[in-house]
């Protein structure tokens, strides 16, 4: 049954997809579908507008219209739902080769690294470096100094492997098109158990990359971890916009 209620509306065009809001409901109401915000379930959304704040396009408002009531219940299970679906590569370590959990020690000689002549070698530590495939219990997360990276960066930064990689644990990950929420309850289970000594968020300079460090630090929050924290920018044609550490 429906019922005359605030609920959140958002101008399509307007937004511009980049994922703010998903990071600010608490509830998992909103995802990414086809680049733009959308509200899962009217019964997911209560109304309240915490997400509201969190967008820099102005694309979301508070009406009041008919619709499903707010259910608390239908939100724990959607919730759980999404952290089960998280979860489950983590359960598929020894099945499917692309969650296979890997070490690269330098004497790993049975898949050594690629060495070109004029490119160096490669600076890849591990296996995998999908976020939403690495578990927060994974072996090579304990102690590290941790690079989060929005995908487009190394296809954009010639020199990702020697500038950034070098010597640092990678997890990649898009905040416009993954799951924001999940992100946020897997560093906060990594930074809550993992003991990492510093984090380094690069980004490229398109709005939606904004929603990573967002991730990171609401993570961070719910931790209550104090981990250094630097983020750089890069820009679509591969220079360094810039660096600074987030407090």
């Amino acid at each position: 049954m429906k019922i005359k209620r605030k609920i959140i509306q958002i101008d399509e065009e307007k937004c511009d997809g980049c994922g703010n809001c998903v990071i600010g409901c608490a509830e998992g109401a909103l995802a990414i579908v086809d680049g733009k915000a959308k509200v899962l379930s009217d019964n997911l959304c209560d109304g309240l507008g915490a997400c509201i704040g969190e967008c820099p396009q102005d694309a979301l408002k508070i009406i009041e219209r008919e619709a499903a009531p707010f259910d608390e219940e239908a939100v724990e299970a959607h919730l759980k739902s999404v952290e089960s679906e998280q979860a489950a590569p983590s359960k598929m370590a020894c099945g499917c080769p692309s969650t296979q959990i890997q070490s690269f020690s330098p004497c790993a000689q049975a898949n050594p690294p690629v060495q070109r002549p004029a490119g160096g070698e490669s600076a890849l530590s591990h296996w995998p470096v999908q976020i939403h495939l690495v578990p927060p219990n994974a072996p090579f997360l304990k102690g590290a100094d941790l690079l989060v990276a929005a995908d487009c960066v190394p296809v954009a930064f010639p020199t990702f492997h020697q500038d950034f990689l070098q010597g640092r644990t990678v997890m990649l990950g898009c905040p416009k098109l993954d799951n924001a929420q999940a992100y946020v309850e897997k560093f906060t289970d990594i930074f809550k158990t993992a003991g990492i000594k510093r984090i380094t968020a690069v980004v490229m300079e398109v709005p939606c990359c904004e929603g990573l460090p967002r991730i990171i630090q609401k993570a961070l929050d719910a931790a209550q971890a104090t981990i250094p924290f630097h983020q750089v920018v890069v820009s679509t044609r591969g220079r360094i916009l810039q660096e600074r550490k987030v407090a």
